[in-house]
């Protein structure tokens, strides 16, 4: 039930659906999570809202951040970097001229700490259970 929620800032829009699809298919194959499941937000910030280092972003420039919600200890370091590396370059190739300073963060919440349709990871885990 990953959660992701990319902000990018950039000259010319991404296409959205496309850039959603393969975020969704990067975290099916290498975090191994549910397609059904999986949630991508899109949001484009004006470039001049965009800042690093003080100062904001300039024409023919593109910055990002993907922030995405997996439930903790579901997924190995290596999985974990793997994805990170895969997502980077996914944005890095449609985004033109991606600053260096573009994020990508997994964010573990515990298991009683998040759910969907009302139910926490944690309840689901000892619901399935065979006691």
């Amino acid at each position: 039930m990953p959660y992701l929620n990319l902000s990018y800032a950039a000259s010319e829009g991404l296409a959205v659906a496309e850039i959603a699809a393969t975020l969704t298919g990067l975290t099916v194959e290498l975090l191994g999570k549910k397609e059904s499941l999986t949630v991508v937000s899109i949001n484009r910030v004006p470039l001049d809202h965009w800042f690093v280092g003080g100062q904001a972003s300039v024409s023919g420039q593109s910055g990002a951040v993907l922030e995405i919600r997996i439930t903790e200890g579901t997924n190995t370091k290596a999985q974990k970097a793997a994805f990170i590396r895969a997502a980077f370059g996914a944005l890095a190739a449609r985004l033109v001229n991606l600053h260096p300073a573009s994020y990508v963060a997994i964010h573990e919440p515990p298991a009683d700490a998040w759910g969907y349709s009302g139910e926490t990871q944690e309840y689901r885990y000892i619901r399935g259970l065979s006691l």
